[in-house]
């Protein structure tokens, strides 16, 4: 009996074939900054939890947040959620059929990341000149 032949199977594309772009570098740090916005809601209910505890136990959350690691935590945090906020608002742009040219899609991705910084640094800016 003769064996059939049988053609190779094509393989579907992978993060070898594609090149990195800025759209899906800021579409990897959407995800991730979804992801540890959860962190930062677990941040806010420990520091909850302590404000209902008591004296002792608030005083012990806020001079970790007060600390120097706490402030490079919260810092961080704030990028987080600004960028988070900034890719959904690309994302809610294109929803509705804008920005899908290719330079307008690579300046929106930019946006986010640049955004996202000038937004963190503003706010905190703001932290330490009126509170």
């Amino acid at each position: 009996m003769a064996e059939a032949k049988v053609a190779p199977r094509p393989l579907s594309p992978h993060l070898q074939i594609y090149r990195w772009s800025w759209t899906m570098a800021m579409s990897v740090a959407h995800r991730i900054t979804g992801v540890a916005l959860y962190g930062g809601i677990a941040m806010f209910a420990i520091w909850l939890v302590a404000l209902a505890s008591g004296p002792d136990a608030f005083d012990t959350v806020q001079w970790f947040f007060g600390s120097p690691v706490g402030y490079l935590i919260l810092f961080g945090y704030t990028w987080i959620l600004m960028h988070h906020m900034l890719g959904g608002v690309r994302h809610l742009v294109w929803d509705f059929g804008y920005g899908m040219e290719t330079v307008q899609r690579i300046n929106m991705a930019r946006f986010t990341l640049v955004g996202s910084i000038a937004l963190t640094l503003a706010i905190w800016a703001v932290a330490f000149l009126f509170f």
